[in-house]
């Protein structure tokens, strides 16, 4: 089984670690963090007013606010676990076929946690 170098794996953990940090940052600017939901944040509704036009921007802003903040949690759940994946010594490992995943695909897509024959199986499904 091919194995990553130290300096490869290193430079995967530095690219994770800071677009965790980009995220948590992007999320605080339009979220509070929910105190009973572990790794969960909330989006604020905004307040423009109490004109009609007003309300409408409210209702698209949290809208389109609530698609973003889900997008992003899940991107940052992604890299939590392959952070624990580096940590515990198996990151780089198809969690569906055991196999190791490229190194090209690991420095294009840090977070993956599949081979693309697995990834491709199961998205045609």
């Amino acid at each position: 089984m091919a194995k990553l170098k130290k300096a490869t794996l290193e430079k995967i953990r530095k690219n994770l670690e800071q677009r965790k940090e980009q995220i948590e940052k992007e999320l605080e600017a339009f979220t509070k963090k929910d105190e009973h939901v572990k790794d969960n944040y909330r989006s604020k509704f905004p307040d423009f007013g109490d004109k009609e036009d007003e309300n409408a921007k409210e209702i698209a802003d949290y809208t389109d606010n609530l698609s973003i903040e889900f997008s992003l949690e899940k991107t940052l759940r992604d890299i939590k676990k392959a952070l624990d994946r580096i940590d515990k010594g198996n990151y780089g490992i198809c969690k569906y076929c055991g196999k190791p995943i490229p190194e090209e695909r690991l420095m294009a897509r840090p977070a993956s946690s599949a081979c693309v024959e697995c990834k491709d199986r199961l998205t045609s499904q």
